[in-house]
């Protein structure tokens, strides 16, 4: 081989390297995981990064689980009065008053740091000395800060478009067109409408190359790469061609490859007119060969064309040729 020859390997390969999503040579290499689980996230863990510069609480509290939201949100608010209410409690016994007399039980202290917190005032509890007046003046300010905080993360919540997409739980080969295709179906479980939805699918395996095994990426080429509208489902289909890095070898031979079918997905949502993303990926064993997607379409009497997602993973046997 002269070295034009090797200049035009080396292009190749750069070429080939470049569509590795920018995992780059090393992670795609070395990793023996899946490289994107299918939630979206990337199996690469990143370590001794300075705890305060990795820190980032406004972005944590914007993505995780609303249950988990919320849960924070109540205990943050329970702890936040009881470590007040444990200030009141050691300023003494005639540190708040009430209507009755005074007070120096811990619940009346506790109940009296939410009526401040909140800016309730009720009255019927009081600060008296100077130590629980300065202690319900800071918690008076601390309150409004902490309840404008919580607002506008509700707020940037609600308002922070995401895209949830349903994959199916299985990617199949199926008999397409007289050869065969390697499809899986996708839905919209959110009411909103998606416009102009993009989707790229790429092949990961490892190759041999001379006398070592590297994990080369190959961009898969779709019937449809993209849709204007996406009310139903769409069944995301890569026909196995000449063309098509599948041509060879068969199920054995997909799965010694340690091969991962990487699905990204790009849409506008209508709502918010704002661009959303999803992820997801097919290791070799969530391929099935030999087998077509079970029909989820239905109608009603007045015409109406109804979806039922409860079967968009179901699908039978359906031998190959």
């Amino acid at each position: 081989m002269n070295a034009r020859d090797n200049r035009k390997g080396h292009v190749n390969a750069d070429r080939t390297d470049l569509q590795d999503l920018g995992f780059g040579t090393r992670v795609s290499q070395r990793s023996r995981r899946r490289l994107l689980n299918r939630d979206g996230s990337f199996n690469v863990e990143r370590k001794r990064l300075p705890f305060l510069r990795s820190l980032s609480p406004y972005h944590s509290l914007l993505r995780i689980s609303w249950p988990r939201f919320y849960a924070l949100l109540i205990g943050s608010y329970l702890l936040f009065n009881f470590l007040f209410a444990g200030g009141y409690y050691l300023c003494g016994p005639g540190a708040l008053t009430t209507d009755s007399g005074e007070s120096g039980r811990f619940f009346e202290d506790f109940f009296f740091s939410i009526q401040t917190s909140t800016t309730i005032g009720y009255g019927r509890i009081a600060p008296v000395s100077t130590a629980a007046n300065v202690l319900a003046a800071t918690e008076a300010l601390a309150g409004l800060l902490g309840f404008a905080l919580a607002t506008s993360l509700m707020f940037a919540r609600f308002s922070n478009p995401d895209a949830r997409i349903v994959y199916s739980n299985h990617a199949i080969i199926a008999p397409y067109h007289g050869g065969a295709g390697l499809m899986f179906r996708i839905a919209n479980e959110r009411n909103n409408e998606l416009i102009q939805v993009r989707v790229q699918v790429l092949l990961s395996r490892i190759e041999q190359n001379g006398n070592t095994r590297v994990r080369r990426f190959h961009r898969l080429k779709l019937e449809r790469d993209e849709v204007t509208f996406f009310p139903l489902t769409w069944t995301i289909v890569h026909p196995i061609d000449e063309q098509s890095p599948l041509r060879d070898g068969g199920e054995k031979e997909f799965h010694a490859a340690e091969s991962e079918i990487l699905v990204l997905l790009s849409g506008i949502d209508e709502t918010y007119s704002q661009t959303v993303h999803s992820r997801s990926s097919y290791k070799a064993d969530e391929v099935v060969w030999g087998a077509k997607f079970s029909d989820i379409f239905g109608e009603r009497p007045d015409g109406t064309v109804v979806v039922d997602l409860h079967r968009i993973h179901e699908y039978e046997r359906a031998p190959l040729e």
